[in-house]
Parts: structure tokens; sequence; C-alpha cells
């Protein structure tokens, strides 16, 4: 399944690239991003500490393929986000694979949604380099709306993670005592993106 749906975006890529329309093309995209991850349980212990929002930021390529009004734009794009958990710092880099369908409306505004395909590089709690999660690859869902001013485009859209992907790791409590814990890096977020089309 995964081989087909990369062989897709890979083929929608060298469309949107052929083809000849003024509307057609591609581009690069930059951003900003308020993200929230899941539940840090101690398992050792029984705590459970909620996410406090952190700021992360995005960029990467895209491909327009124009099927007026419909339009398709799959988008490959590295990302790096920040939360917080009781006072320490969660880091996580991953790459997105969004595949959107989206509706022009009215003048140079246009929604759109599709599914999301991510694959987690690194993250990091503290000091401490984490092991892979439990699943390298999550599915998720990509959905909101932008403007388009020529070839500048700006999007606010909303980012959420469908499966429960859990990375567990040991962290020496107060006693220098290891304890066992296990964070859900699912997230969800708030995005704002600036982008080229060339």
């Amino acid at each position: 399944m995964f081989k087909n749906f990369v062989s897709l975006i890979i083929i929608l890529l060298c469309l949107s690239g052929w083809a000849q329309t003024d509307e057609n093309g591609w581009g690069i995209k930059a951003g900003l991003s308020q993200n929230t991850n899941g539940e840090l349980k101690n398992l050792s212990n029984d705590a459970k500490f909620e996410a406090e929002a952190g700021v992360g930021y995005h960029i990467g390529v895209f491909g327009n393929i124009n099927l007026s009004p419909i339009y398709l734009r799959p988008e490959l794009i590295y990302t790096k986000t920040q939360s917080e958990y009781d006072g320490v710092d969660f880091e996580l880099q991953r790459l997105d694979v969004p595949v959107l369908v989206g509706l022009k409306l009215i003048g140079p505004l246009h929604v759109f949604a599709g599914p999301n395909l991510q694959y987690n590089l690194d993250s990091k709690f503290g000091n401490k380099d984490l092991e892979k999660p439990n699943e390298d690859w999550s599915l998720g869902l990509h959905a909101g709306a932008g403007v388009q001013l020529g070839d500048f485009g700006i999007d606010l859209r909303y980012s959420r993670g469908f499966s429960d992907n859990e990375v567990e790791f040991l962290q020496n409590n107060f006693n220098n005592t290891p304890e066992l814990n296990r964070l859900n890096i699912d997230q969800s977020e708030l995005i704002l993106s600036l982008s080229f089309k060339f």
C-alpha cells in the first residue's frame, strides 16, 4: 500500500511539472504552526501529563494540477514541532506528504482537504534522544482555506493524526531511579503557510 501511495505522489508531481497551463506547476512553501501532542504517561507511578502547546515550523515543495474549479495539490514537507510536558521540552521532526483536493470559491479564495502521510524522522525528550515510535508511518488529515494572489499564496489549515502512535522510554526521577514513560506523539496542529508558485 505504501509503495502505491509513493508512486502516486511521484506521478502527480511529474504531471504537475509537465502541465502546460499557467495555473499548473510547482512551488515552495514555509510557515509556522502551533501544535499539541498526546498524553505522557509515567507507567511506573501512573502519573499523566498533558502537553502544553508549542510553536513549530515547516518548509517544503508542492505541485498543483488544475481541474478547474477543482485542483489537486500533493506536497512534501519537512516539519519540526516542539511542546512541553511538566517543564520538559519534547521535539519532533518528520516528513509530511499531504495530498489535497481543493475547490476554488470566489476570487482568490479556496478551500481544501485531504489525507496526510507522516514519517517520523527523530524525536527528543529533554536532552534524551528517543527510540523510534511503534509506527514509523502514520496517517492524518489536513483541511483548511487559503487565498491565492498571483504566484503568492497564504493558507491556514488544521492537521490531525488518526492513529495512536506511541514511543516508550526510560527517564530518571528525582531519586535517579529510571521510570518507564509512554508518550503519544500524534499531534493536532494549526498551520499557517506562505507559498510561491513557479
